[in-house]
Order: structure tokens, then C-alpha cells, then sequence
């Protein structure tokens, strides 16, 4: 049974990971679009392929009301935040009461 315990405990430590560093993304995203960047810049298109799909659909699901500002990326990070407090910690609950 402890095999399955390391496997939660390890499965909720890289979805921790994954979804921090997907957070920086969604947070360099913003910020560089704060500036008129090159689109052909690499890094540019990396931020906005990596991120666009996700943003696309809230932007869809959420009518912009206030002059134009985008609040998708703000709706993924509370999203974000809310995967790493309720799914990683109750995997990792749940691999500590399995051992």
C-alpha cells in the first residue's frame, strides 16, 4: 500500500510543479503584454502558444465589461491557486492517510 502512497505523493508533487511554472507563464504573458513585443521574437511565441488556448476559451466564457481590460489571466491564476490548494493537497492528504 505504500506503493500507492508514494505514487499520490509524487503525482501531487509534479501537478505542484506544473502548475506553478504555469503560473509564471500566464504572469510573463501579462506582463509582456503590458509592451508592444515582436511576435516573431521566440520567447513571445512560446508565451503566447503555451498560453492561448486556455486563455481563448475563458475569453469566450467571460465578456470583457471594463474598457477593454483582459481579466483571463487573472480568472487562470485564482483557477491555478485553487488546483494547488484543493487537488495537490488533498492528493497529498490522501497518500499521507493511505501510508
Amino acid at each position: 500500500m505504500f506503493i500507492f502512497a508514494n505514487f499520490l505523493l509524487a503525482t501531487a508533487r509534479v501537478l505542484d510543479l506544473v502548475l506553478y511554472f504555469y503560473m509564471w507563464i500566464i504572469i510573463a504573458r501579462a506582463v509582456i503584454s503590458w509592451v508592444n513585443p515582436d511576435p516573431r521574437n521566440p520567447i513571445v511565441r512560446f508565451l503566447y502558444n503555451a498560453t492561448e488556448p486556455l486563455l481563448y476559451r475563458i475569453r469566450r466564457a467571460v465578456p470583457i465589461f471594463f474598457g477593454g481590460i483582459d481579466f483571463s489571466p487573472l480568472i487562470v491564476l485564482f483557477g491555478i491557486y485553487f488546483l494547488q490548494s484543493f487537488l495537490v493537497q488533498s492528493l497529498r492528504d490522501l497518500a499521507f492517510t493511505i501510508r
